[in-house]
């Protein structure tokens, strides 16, 4: 039996462009740097062609026809296939729970738009869990290195660590009201019209 195919985060990326509106790799590009997703994952040329390349390979995207612009080279654009739709939310729903893979959780927490309101809602949910187990844990070891009188200069880590974490805890719980009390818009069918336009109006004058 074929093993489920693993998406990189790269290529959930890309899979997540399309759900916008067919495009070619120059636009898809384009669309990843004015969003700054390049601090995510490296946008370098070769994977990105590669990695469409991939996807079409295994039937989670297809050619739709191709343009030119002057003298330019062809340019081919791609559509997002049912079960390139599919591959990017069960990628989603897998990751954006977790607290270990922070780099992983960074991609599908940009990502997570792709999935319903209360579906992120409830995954926040189960990573909450794993915050607030993960604080207790680093409040109990520094309580009891304390009491271990553990000079203070080997703990600067784990203090760091336990701030950075009651932090989190703060801004999920922040996002997590904002999402329901729907005071957050969500959902490329929530993205204002006039925005919209300029998004299109933007991939038609790509040069």
């Amino acid at each position: 039996m074929p093993q489920p195919l693993r998406l990189t985060p790269i290529a959930v990326m890309i899979l997540a462009t399309l759900r916008e509106a067919d495009m070619h790799t120059y636009e898809m590009v384009r669309l990843l740097k004015e969003r700054r997703d390049d601090r995510l994952v490296p946008l370098q040329k070769g994977t990105i062609y590669h990695t469409v390349a991939r996807l079409e390979r295994d039937g989670l995207l297809a050619e739709v026809g191709t343009d030119r612009d002057g003298n330019r080279p062809e340019r081919t654009t791609y559509t997002l296939l049912p079960a390139g739709r599919r591959a990017v939310e069960e990628w989603v729903r897998t990751e954006l729970p977790q607290i270990d893979r922070a780099s992983d959780f960074r991609v599908a927490l940009s990502e997570a738009h792709n999935l319903e309101r209360d579906e992120v809602v409830a995954l926040l949910d189960q990573r909450r869990a794993l915050l607030v187990a993960s604080v207790d844990e680093h409040r109990t070891g520094l309580s009891g290195a304390a009491q271990r009188d553990t000079p203070e200069q080997f703990l600067v880590e784990l203090q760091r660590q336990s701030a950075l974490l009651d932090a989190e805890l703060a801004w999920q719980d922040s996002l997590r009201a904002r999402l329901s009390d729907r005071s957050l818009a969500w959902g490329i069918a929530e993205i204002p019209e006039h925005i919209k336009k300029k998004r299109h109006v933007s991939k038609e004058t790509t040069p």
